[in-house]
């Protein structure tokens, strides 16, 4: 398979060292423990990728800038271990990108696109939803793309300004035939992923940019997956139930905590992980015991 490549922009690599400034980078690639240790969220996902990569000789991980281990580091380490190959630099392209990865995982590849920022996630939006979404269901059921997984950062960090702060999740979330994930923490990003790698429907996997260092966790570093479409209860309450996923859920967890000591209001917090399809289970139960519900998106 050709790989396409291109050498490091002046512009990229000053995106890489404000994104790198101060912050050391953790690795979990040569580690044999499974016992779990404090790692952040982007060597989660970094940790996630390279299990993905040793037990499928057929994953190749691909996107803008991955080689070096793009603008957040989280592909740091993969080519030098797996090879150029299979971890490889693609044009400025989001639609070629995503148009490759639909191609590669119809072929039996395992497709791994890495968006730089989900802000540019644009360009892809007719192959995510007007081919990936639709494989399967125009050939019949003989051909899928199932293999996809389209990572992407999003949301605000604080200085990103309006191309580098959004969060486009919702416009996917009314998609047929692909799945939606946002990852709220280190432990639930490493096994959210490897579990959309291996799902038999195109995942579009997105990561709380805001969070890959300031979300630190004990992380097993072997292989687990947690399922998609199960919401995780991160708070027990009785009067409330505050709804939302990736960083805005420690927002909520916070703001359950002030209503909790401030008005004494018992706040039930709901992370609901997958968007499509969500986990109406979990956000059901609680209304229709009669307890209001908020949702909160960033």
């Amino acid at each position: 398979m050709l790989a396409a490549r291109r050498s490091i922009t002046a512009l990229t690599r000053h995106r890489c060292n404000i994104a790198l400034r101060g912050l050391a980078t953790q690795t979990a690639l040569d580690s044999k423990d499974t016992e779990p240790s404090r790692i952040n969220l982007c060597t989660a996902v970094n940790d996630a990728l390279q299990i993905a990569l040793e037990n499928n000789k057929r994953a190749l991980v691909f996107g803008e800038d991955v080689s070096f281990g793009g603008v957040f580091r989280c592909t740091a380490g993969l080519q030098q271990r797996f090879g150029k190959d299979r971890v490889f630099n693609t044009p400025l392209s989001e639609q070629g990108i995503v148009g490759f990865g639909i191609g590669a995982a119809a072929s039996g590849y395992t497709a791994i696109a890495e968006i730089q920022f989900a802000d540019y996630i644009y360009p892809a939006f007719d192959q995510i939803v007007n081919e990936a979404s639709k494989y399967r269901y125009r050939s019949g059921g003989e051909f899928n793309c199932g293999g996809l997984t389209i990572r992407a950062p999003y949301g605000a960090v604080g200085h990103g300004g309006h191309y580098h702060s959004q969060s486009p999740e919702s416009f996917f979330t009314h998609i047929p035939g692909i799945k939606v994930v946002v990852a709220g923490g280190p432990a639930d990003a490493k096994g959210l992923l490897l579990s959309a790698i291996q799902d038999p429907d195109p995942v579009v996997f997105f990561e709380p940019k805001m969070m890959y260092r300031t979300a630190v966790e004990d992380v097993h570093k072997g292989e687990y997956t947690i399922p998609l479409g199960k919401a995780k209860l991160k708070r027990q309450g009785t009067d409330i139930t505050l709804v939302g996923w990736g960083q805005q859920v420690a927002v909520l967890e916070k703001a359950a905590q002030v209503c909790q000591d401030t008005f004494d209001i018992s706040c039930e917090v709901i992370d609901l992980r997958t968007l499509l399809p969500w986990d109406v289970t979990a956000v059901g139960k609680p209304c229709c015991s009669g307890l209001p519900c908020n949702n909160s998106h960033m």
